[in-house]
């Protein structure tokens, strides 16, 4: 394997990851022969081998980090074994992918601006919250109905230069997130899920890398969903809020691939209320109230 290139913090992410995803899989669930007397918690390497079709000697190789001239074959024969879900195998696929780079420098995304077309459209959503999301979990355009929704994440200290919030920044810096997001926890380890998801995809991404420093320094709740290695790629769902003027909100929210220009990764998300429910009652309350923001609701 050519790979005396490769960076050695990607080495990191790969050893910390395979090592993880073989710790979660049982010599019973793999179909092997179990025993008593075993001093890891999962499989072992040679296991993770035999059901890979490699030798013991290449897979303890693999697993420490040297992935960059592997092949794609071989890459999904591991995926396989260690029983991968499809977010784990992209991942595993964009680190071997940005290891290949050797002697280069990943080349940098640049941020590109929204469309106006793109905002027009969040715009007629008046009844859904709508916000257009990038990697690193900026919120880069919202509707009316959004900016209303997350008030206490544009209200926070927690913004940016620009006065943009960030999910992230605030669900794990802002004393008050646990408060707006009832399930608190949850929200963090999607959102450090999220993180290392795009920090395999754009290697480049100083601002993102700044980000995960940022956290890591200020939070130990990150530091600890960091540490379990868990990635997404996209995130739908449910979600309980506790918005401070309306209440409790039972909603459920879905993620959209907006494609744009340059290899900007961004998402359209919406968060909508079930209909007949007390929650959507109190979203189009939140509604009216974003549409005539002259009345404000009350603090």
């Amino acid at each position: 394997m050519k790979d005396m290139d490769q960076p050695p913090g990607n080495r990191g992410d790969i050893r910390d990851f395979l090592a993880s995803r073989r710790a979660k899989i049982t010599p019973a669930q793999a179909g092997l022969p179990t025993s008593a007397r075993r001093r890891v918690p999962g499989l072992r390497r040679e296991e993770v081998a035999v059901l890979a079709g490699v030798s013991t000697e290449w897979y303890t190789r693999l697993e420490k980090g040297h992935i960059g001239g592997v092949s794609d074959d071989v890459l999904d024969a591991v995926a396989r074994a260690l029983r991968l879900d499809e977010n784990e195998r992209t991942y595993l696929f964009d680190l071997a992918r940005s290891s290949r780079h050797t002697g280069r420098t990943p080349s940098r995304r640049r941020d590109v601006e929204i469309p106006p077309r793109v905002q027009w459209l969040i715009d007629s959503m008046t009844l859904s919250s709508a916000f257009v999301r990038n990697g690193r979990t900026d919120i880069v355009a919202a509707n009316p109905l959004a900016r209303a929704l997350f008030a206490p994440l544009y209200d926070s200290a927690t913004l940016d230069k620009r006065g943009r919030p960030n999910l992230a920044r605030y669900i794990f810096l802002d004393p008050g997130a646990p408060d707006f997001f009832i399930d608190w926890d949850a929200a963090g380890a999607a959102t450090a899920a999220l993180l290392r998801a795009e920090v395999a995809r754009e290697p480049g991404d100083r601002a993102l890398r700044g980000l995960v420093g940022e956290l890591s320094t200020l939070s130990p709740e990150f530091r600890e969903h960091w540490a379990v290695h868990d990635v997404l790629i996209r995130h739908d769902g449910a979600k309980r809020l506790q918005h401070p003027d309306v209440g409790h909100l039972d909603l459920t929210f879905q993620s959209l691939d907006l494609p744009l220009p340059g290899r900007a990764v961004h998402d359209l998300i919406t968060y909508t209320a079930e209909p007949g429910t007390p929650s959507e009652d109190r979203l189009k309350l939140l509604a009216s109230w974003a549409a005539t923001p002259s009345q404000p609701g009350p603090r």
